[in-house]
C-alpha cells in the first residue's frame, strides 16, 4: 500500500537514561537567579516521551517539587508552550488542542480536522478516553455543540469508532464502493454527502486506497478532483484530509506547516502542535515531504519564523538542518 510508509520520527528515547541525573540538572537550570533555558531545551526535547514522564517522576520524588509548576514559574511566551506541550503525554496534549479548538467562542475547525482525521481506531479511542477523563464531558458531545450538519455527522463517526482495523481489506466491496462515491456526485445532479462521509468515515486506510484507484478506474478522474466538484466548507476539508492521509500522511501534514508558516505572520499554535505530535512518529518523513514540496528545509523555514529559546526548542525537535 502508497500510503503504508516507515514513519521516522526525530525524537527518540535518549540512551543511557538516567532520570534522576535528569531532574537534578533541570533543577540545577531553574534555582537562584535567571534560567538556563539551553539546559531545559538540551535535556527535554531530546528525550521520549516516557522519560519525560520518568524525570517528571524523579523531580517529585528527589526533590519534592513539580516538575511542571516549575517550569510554568521560570518560562514565558511560546517557548512555555513547547515545554509544557512536551511534557503531556500524547493523547493529552491532543485532548487539550481539541478543547482548545472548540472553547469560548467559535469554532476552529481545521485544528478539528487536523487532529481527528489522520487517526486510526486505536488513537481516536485513546483520545477519546482520555478527553473524558480530562474534561468530564465525552469528545463526542463537545463536538456535536461545537459543529454542524455532515461535518458533524463525519466527526462523529470517526469520533465513535466507525473506521474498519487497519489491514481490512475487501478488493470487490472496493469496486462498489468507488460506485457509490461516482453514483453519488459525478454520475448524478447535485450530490449526496451523506455517501461520501460514510464510507471515507467506516472503510479502512488500506480500503480507501483501493476505492480510490478503482474510482480513478471508473471515472477517469482522481477522488481529489471529484471532492472539489462536489463539496465544499469543511466537509470537504475534512475529507480531503482524509484523502491526504490514505495517499501520504506526511504529505498532508507538510502542507499544514507550510501554511501556518507562509505569508504575513506565522500560525505558531499550528506549527508546535504539528512539531510535538508527530516528532516521536515521523516528523522525519514530514521534514523529507516538507524539502521535497517546497525546496528548503523544515529547519530553514522555522529559522526565519521564529525567534529566541522558542526557535532553538522547535529547532532541536525537528533534529539537523
Amino acid at each position: 500500500m502508497s500510503w503504508y510508509y516507515t514513519p521516522l520520527p526525530t525524537v527518540v528515547p535518549a540512551e543511557d537514561f538516567d532520570a534522576s541525573a535528569d531532574a537534578n540538572a533541570l533543577r540545577k537550570a531553574m534555582k537562584g537567579f535567571g534560567t538556563d533555558e539551553q539546559a531545559i531545551i538540551d535535556i527535554l526535547c531530546a528525550r521520549s516521551n516516557e522519560q519525560r514522564q520518568e524525570i517528571a517522576e524523579a523531580f517529585k520524588r528527589e526533590l519534592g517539587r513539580d516538575l511542571i509548576d516549575d517550569l510554568k514559574s521560570e518560562l514565558g511566551g511560546k517557548f512555555e508552550d513547547v515545554i509544557l506541550g512536551l511534557m503531556l503525554r500524547p493523547e493529552a496534549y491532543l485532548c487539550k488542542q481539541l478543547h482548545k479548538a472548540m472553547d469560548g467562542i467559535g469554532t476552529d475547525e481545521k485544528s478539528l480536522i487536523e487532529i481527528i482525521c489522520p487517526q486510526t481506531n486505536d488513537q481516536i479511542k485513546a483520545i477519546v478516553d482520555c478527553y473524558e477523563e480530562m474534561y468530564d464531558r465525552p469528545l463526542a458531545e463537545h463536538l456535536c455543540s461545537e459543529t454542524s450538519g455532515s461535518f458533524r455527522r463525519l466527526l462523529t463517526m470517526i469520533i465513535v469508532g466507525a473506521r474498519d482495523p487497519q489491514g481490512t481489506v475487501d478488493p470487490d466491496l472496493a469496486v462498489e464502493q468507488a460506485k457509490q462515491l461516482y453514483d453519488a456526485g459525478e454520475g448524478k445532479l447535485g450530490t449526496d454527502e451523506e455517501v461520501f462521509y460514510k464510507i471515507l468515515a467506516h472503510a479502512s486506510f488500506d480500503q480507501l486506497e483501493i476505492v480510490f484507484e478503482e474510482y480513478k478506474s471508473l471515472s477517469g478522474r482522481t477522488i481529489e478532483q471529484a471532492l472539489k466538484a462536489e463539496l465544499s466548507g469543511e466537509l470537504y476539508d475534512a475529507l480531503s484530509a482524509i484523502v491526504e492521509c490514505v495517499q501520504m500522511a506526511p504529505h498532508f501534514f507538510a502542507k499544514r506547516l507550510h501554511k501556518a508558516m507562509d505569508g504575513v505572520g506565522t500560525d505558531d499554535a499550528t506549527l508546535i502542535r504539528i512539531i510535538i505530535s508527530r516528532s516521536e512518529i515521523d516528523l522525519q518523513n514530514i521534514k523529507d515531504e516538507f524539502e521535497q514540496m517546497y525546496n528548503k528545509t523544515l529547519v530553514s523555514a522555522v529559522r526565519s519564523e521564529t525567534s529566541g529559546d522558542y526557535k532553538r526548542a522547535l529547532c532541536a525537535l525537528i533534529g539537523g538542518a
